[in-house]
This record gives C-alpha cells, sequence and structure tokens, in this order.
C-alpha cells in the first residue's frame, strides 16, 4: 500500500481523512440512537441536548487549546499564518474539555445521572473509523510514530519504517471494547462506571503511546502537552475513585 491514500469517483478526488471522519460522526451518533431506543435513559431530551451543546462546546475548546499547546514554539509564529490557530487539534483535548463542558452543563440543569455510559460504545466506534483515516492519510496527518526495527514497522512515504501508533490505537480501541462488554457480562457497573472507565483507560494508552511518536516534550517539563494532559485526566479519575471509595465505606452497614 502506498500512503497517503488517495480515493477517487471518477473526476473527483475524496479526501480520506475527512471521508471517515464523516463516516465516524454519522455511524456514531446512528450507534448512539439505537442503544438510547434501548435503553431507559433518566435523563430528558431537553436536558440531554444541552448537554451535547455544554459537550461539543467544552471539546471544541479543549481539543484548539492543547493542539496548540503541543508545539508552543509555533504560537508566536504559526505554520500558514492565523489558520493554524483554528485548525490544530487534539482528541485528548476534546475528550477533557467535553467532560469540563459536560460537568459544568449538568451542575447548571441539577443532573446527576450519568450522561456518559451511553456514549462509550459508539464512541469507541467512531474513534475506531477515525483512526482508520488517519492511518490512511499517512504523514499528513502527523500523527505516525517514531523509526522502528521491528517488522510491522509501516513506511508512510518518507522511507522510514515508523510505528503505526494509529493501528495501535484502533487495536487497543477493540480490545477495550471487548472487555468493558465482558465486564458488564459478569455484572452491572455502578452509574457513571462504564465512562469513567472507558476515558481513563484511553487516557493512560495515550499517555504509553505518545512515547512513540516524534513530538518533543515541553521544554523542561519531560512530557508533552498531550501526556500532561493525561496524567491530569488520569488524576481526576483517582480521586473520583477515592472519594467514592471513601464515602462508600463510611456508610454503616445494617445487618
Amino acid at each position: 500500500m502506498t500512503y497517503p491514500v488517495h480515493l477517487t469517483l471518477g473526476p473527483l478526488f475524496l479526501p480520506v481523512h475527512l471521508l471517515c471522519e464523516v463516516l465516524a460522526y454519522t455511524l456514531g451518533y446512528r450507534f448512539y440512537q439505537r442503544l438510547r431506543t434501548r435503553t431507559p435513559d433518566p435523563i430528558s431530551d431537553e436536558h440531554r441536548l444541552w448537554i451535547f451543546v455544554g459537550a461539543a462546546a467544552g471539546a471544541l475548546l479543549g481539543s484548539r487549546l492543547l493542539g496548540l499547546l503541543e508545539h508552543p514554539d509555533l504560537l508566536m509564529n504559526p505554520p500558514g499564518g492565523w489558520p493554524y490557530y483554528f485548525t490544530n487539534k487534539t482528541i485528548v483535548g476534546g475528550f477533557l474539555g467535553g467532560l469540563v463542558g459536560v460537568e459544568l452543563t449538568k451542575k447548571r440543569l441539577g443532573v446527576t445521572a450519568s450522561s456518559g455510559d451511553l456514549m462509550v460504545f459508539p464512541l469507541l466506534l467512531g474513534l475506531g473509523i477515525g483512526r482508520l483515516g488517519c492511518h490512511l492519510s499517512g504523514l499528513e496527518d502527523g500523527t505516525f510514530g517514531t523509526a522502528t526495527a521491528l517488522p510491522w514497522g509501516i513506511n508512510f512515504g518518507d522511507g522510514i519504517q515508523r510505528h503505526p501508533t494509529n493501528l495501535y490505537e484502533i487495536l487497543f480501541l477493540a480490545a477495550l471494547a471487548l472487555l468493558l462488554w465482558l465486564l458488564e457480562r459478569r455484572q452491572p457497573l455502578p452509574d457513571g462506571r462504564r465512562f469513567q472507565l472507558f476515558l481513563a483507560a484511553y487516557l493512560l494508552f495515550r499517555l504509553l503511546v505518545e512515547f512513540i511518536k516524534p513530538t518533543p516534550p515541553l521544554p523542561g517539563l519531560g512530557l508533552t502537552a498531550i501526556q500532561w494532559a493525561c496524567v491530569a485526566g488520569l488524576g481526576y479519575y483517582v480521586w473520583v475513585w477515592t472519594r467514592q471509595k471513601l464515602y462508600h465505606t463510611s456508610i454503616p452497614s445494617h445487618k
């Protein structure tokens, strides 16, 4: 296979990354709708809509902000001019910004039920399709790995065998989906736990896989901006789970 992969339909050129993104959003949303019709949802349609708005606003801001912090040396001299500030984005920033947006919206609405559990499997599907688009885009996407001598290294067009980090992520997402499905077949998870496990696992994966990507660490800080964001997100969930455990152990049992 030659990278980047180009799709054509007669005289039309189809951007493979954009095509996969549209497919990811479309199939992910359809999957979510199907799950919602089959699963009792304690959140009303109106509140669910506002939560989506909060998630979208937070994800947009978080994705752009972390994308800019990933390369602080380019902030004063952006490649391609001012559009750089609006086109750079990261999934990790989108997730964390979306999480903040959702929590603030739910607090405003007085919603205490989990709003993320229903989104987990649609998100896993959408992420997998999106990462396929990143992989097929080769070096153009900027999410490739560092050079490797491993037999499954891939030449994305520059003559260097690299870690196919996008394929690693697709395999990880598939394994995570299977693990969550098996856990819930064994016993129902507490409200909100499915999303917590999903996002914590994804942040841990991204923290580790960034070590085999060519993005340089922040000056003097040892890790990239994305890795520090993952550390912050994981720290948040450690705090959440510790607080939940302390709360449950403080409740006296009645036997």
